[in-house]
């Protein structure tokens, strides 16, 4: 697969897993994921990792990282790469969570 259809790949389970959401976080995300949002979204994922770093904390957990890493990919190539990795790993192995056919 090239770049380009790896990000294409990723927009696409990207909106899939918004579906998923409740209506209010599905909103919210969305509000989130606007262009003009980007002084909301790179500290709060910027502030996830760091509590994903943090996960042996109470309340903080591991689950914070992919979380942070998926909010600092509209706005940091090289975390939308990883990003990208990440959601094509969780698709190999949950290809029903993204709406895919298992191979």
């Amino acid at each position: 697969m090239n770049k380009k259809s790896d990000m294409f790949l990723f927009d696409q389970r990207r909106s899939v897993l918004l579906a998923k959401l409740p209506d209010r976080l599905e909103k919210g995300a969305l509000w989130l994921l606007e262009p003009s949002r980007w002084w909301a979204r790179v500290p709060s994922g910027l502030l996830f990792c760091a509590g994903g770093v943090l996960s042996f904390l109470p309340v903080l957990g591991i689950w914070m990282l992919p979380l942070g890493l998926l909010l600092l990919a509209e706005d940091v190539s090289f975390c939308r790469s990883i990003s990208a990795k990440m959601m094509g790993w969780f698709a190999r192995r949950k290809p029903e969570l993204f709406g895919e056919q298992k191979i």
